[in-house]
């Protein structure tokens, strides 16, 4: 977890990096923009008075921002207008030729043979052997305790074992895989240190993939060193690649949904307790706080072509920088969207991205928020924020999610 005393903390370095403690609601910004128009000329960060490090280079120097859900919808829906290739000269410097920057047929290809390592008994076997005993672990070291800080105790540290269980890495070397993780996506922050943690992630996924390729075993490096797809296997630059991939879109990303999630429940009491009597709305609660706090605010694409989005000409070679997080609480779609409501009529979000390049992970982040609050429900009775907490909130402007969670619980 990030320690703002530490300059050199990799965590507290991309979380300033993203507006943490900075940008604590960047909805109501957001709304005005669309309201002045659905598709804005111009960086995103400037409207925040931010340096917001672009994750894509615009060659004739212009970037627009799609602001409404209809908007966000065609751009993720026209591969071929708007393709994921520009991210190759910067993510995909540190990743690799990864499904990030793939557009159509070989995104396709590609994804078809990673989906394999994803199967429903795979994912059976992750909740029973890996995420419900991780989860249940964490909860033992505070138990009987009384109180807690979630997000230091719970939702930080839970992803990342739980994939670093699933590629079936030793226990031991998870404090250093975490670090190497978060400065590889610090790279606009520190480019070297970014670099040089590609390299050290390469090399150590090197010697654990030789061993998976002569001894297979059940996790998910050997999964996907077995998928097969017309006689056509993934490389290994192609694993490593998805693998540096796979840290930051599953730890990342999860931690910040499960304390959006938590945040949001446990500042609605009599919602929390309705989804305490009736498990049935786990489902529910869990979408509705992806809409209402997607942990990932945006995404880009490059324009391929002249085209028009909202009314908004849109120049070839321009970025498109797609805000979900924007498209979430658009108030054509959703009345009071900037409300928390797990009895909203349920409608699809942008939280896992749309089209094509849907999120491949999102059945896993889906079951892990569920296995974590039927574990924080049957645990921690009576739970409740900490009425001694200082302002408790989500803050941030491209990752989300609140800095602490102070809690009580009855023993």
């Amino acid at each position: 977890m990030a320690d703002p005393t530490d300059a050199d903390d990799p965590f507290e370095l991309f979380d300033r990096s993203m507006g943490t403690g900075v940008i604590r609601d960047p909805y109501p910004r957001f709304a005005a923009m669309r309201r002045e128009c659905p598709v804005q000329h111009g960086a995103m960060g400037a409207r925040f008075g931010l340096p917001l490090p672009e994750a894509m280079a615009s060659a004739t120097g212009e970037y627009f921002s799609v602001m409404s859900y209809a908007g966000v919808q065609h751009v993720r829906l026209d591969g071929e207008t708007f393709s994921s290739s520009g991210y190759a000269p910067t993510v995909g410097m540190l990743m690799g030729h990864s499904i990030l920057e793939m557009d159509e047929p070989e995104h396709g290809r590609y994804r078809q043979l990673i989906q394999q390592a994803f199967s429903r008994k795979a994912a059976e076997r992750w909740e029973r052997d890996i995420v419900g005993p991780t989860i249940h672990a964490l909860i033992d070291q505070f138990a009987a305790r009384g109180r807690a800080e979630l997000v230091r105790e719970l939702t930080f540290p839970f992803p990342i074992q739980v994939i670093a269980a699933i590629l079936g890495l030793p226990p031991a070397d998870l404090p250093q895989f975490h670090r190497w993780a978060v400065e590889l996506i610090s790279i606009t922050v520190d480019i070297m240190r970014g670099v040089e943690a590609s390299q050290k992630l390469r090399d150590y996924f090197a010697g654990i993939l030789a061993e998976r390729r002569q001894a297979p075993r059940e996790d998910l490096i050997s999964l996907l060193v077995e998928a097969e797809l017309d006689g056509q296997r993934l490389t290994d630059e192609e694993i490593f690649a998805f693998l540096r991939l796979l840290l930051p879109a599953g730890a990342e990303t999860t931690y910040r949904s499960s304390s959006n999630l938590l945040i949001g429940l446990l500042s609605n009491p009599d919602q929390l307790d309705a989804v305490r009597r009736d498990r049935n709305l786990i489902k529910t609660a869990t979408e509705e706080g992806l809409r209402w706090e997607a942990p990932l605010t945006g995404i880009a694409r490059l324009a391929m072509r002249d085209a028009d989005v909202d009314g908004v000409h849109i120049p070839a070679g321009a970025v498109v920088g797609v805000c979900l997080g924007a498209a979430n609480r658009d108030d054509a779609r959703w009345p009071e969207p900037d409300r928390f409501d797990i009895f909203r009529p349920a409608k699809p979000h942008m939280a896992f991205a749309y089209g094509a390049h849907t999120c491949l992970g999102m059945h896993l982040a889906r079951m892990e928020t569920r296995v974590l609050l039927e574990a924080v429900l049957d645990r921690l009775p009576n739970l409740r924020l900490d009425p001694r907490a200082d302002d408790v909130h989500v803050t941030g402007m491209g990752f989300r999610a609140p800095r602490t969670l102070p809690v009580l619980f009855d023993v």
